[in-house]
């Protein structure tokens, strides 16, 4: 008997999503925050997560044989301000899964390295609009058909997203953005699989393209930084884990995450934390989820230049 864990795309973007992203949140992918000119900013986080539910389908449920699910994840961000309307950003995290019982081992790596270029198109009134396209790749070869302990699902991804912000100048501030994830097919280690209640003898397996949509509301000054959240993410399609059976890639993942966050960086050093629990879902662990991270601000050409 298996259950499944919350897909790292889906879990902080996700998830982060993506799906991925955790921990640091200042000049994210999925935020409004800009590097200046010339300046850069490096994050490493800290995350921790876990469940001893699931969803099997629409069924909220425990399993015995695996316990509590824990997930940990180490990740590097890097955030460079080109211009002051147009970031670049890359980041790549470090995985390791294990659960608190039965007889599966636990799984660890360095998972996907992602790209991301963030462009801000209008900026008037206190409102700003701003373009995110994206894309990662796996950067190790990991096993992605092994759920609830793979550390990913071992596709590419292409991501766009649009990001819309409005501060008042009392630093009150409202976030929302949507993005639509393009995933590849991948390689299993097996010569055939079930969808649904069909049979396909391949090892090529078709992942479900995702979309994920937020609203934040906070405050901001030059060096506090403290907003609450709701974020969405959702398979397209996909099918559903069937009764005791074993999550697999084709699953439709969809899950509610309400959390905080907060940062405090009154000068070139910072730090951040965030809390994140997952209210509903399908085909997804309700996982609790705790960040933290450290934040260095550098220049990196000087004035001028």
């Amino acid at each position: 008997m298996f259950t499944t864990i919350q897909n790292k795309k889906h879990l902080l973007m996700f998830v982060l999503a993506m799906i991925s992203f955790t921990g640091a949140y200042a000049q994210m992918p999925n935020d409004a925050v800009y590097m200046s000119k010339n300046t850069a900013c490096l994050a490493l986080s800290y995350t921790h997560s876990s469940w001893d539910k699931y969803w099997e389908n629409t069924l909220k449920r425990e399993n015995l044989n695996i316990g509590t699910q824990t997930t940990q994840v180490g990740m590097a961000m890097l955030a460079v301000g080109v211009t002051k309307n147009l970031n670049v950003i890359v980041s790549l995290p470090y995985i390791w899964t294990q659960a608190s019982a039965g007889n599966m081992k636990w799984s660890k790596g360095f998972q996907d390295v992602g790209g991301w270029v963030k462009y801000r198109f209008y900026n008037k009134a206190g409102l700003s609009l701003n373009a995110v396209v994206g894309a990662s790749i796996p950067s190790s070869n990991y096993v992605p058909d092994f759920m609830p302990l793979s550390i990913g699902l071992q596709c590419k991804t292409a991501t766009g997203r649009l990001v819309a912000r409005y501060r008042h100048k009392t630093g009150i501030y409202a976030t929302a953005y949507g993005s639509y994830i393009l995933r590849s097919k991948i390689t299993i280690d097996r010569d055939s699989y079930l969808m649904g209640e069909t049979l396909y003898n391949t090892n090529r397996v078709s992942v479900p393209n995702a979309f994920d949509y937020s609203a934040r509301v906070g405050f901001t000054n030059k060096a506090i930084q403290t907003e609450v959240y709701a974020e969405r993410n959702e398979c397209v399609n996909g099918d559903y884990i069937r009764r005791n059976g074993m999550p697999f890639p084709t699953n439709n993942m969809k899950s509610t995450t309400v959390g905080w966050y907060g940062k405090f960086q009154p000068k070139n050093i910072g730090f951040n934390a965030r809390v994140a629990y997952v209210t509903r879902g399908e085909n997804v662990g309700q996982a609790m989820t705790y960040s933290a991270g450290l934040l260095y601000q550098f220049r990196y050409l000087k004035s001028g230049k």
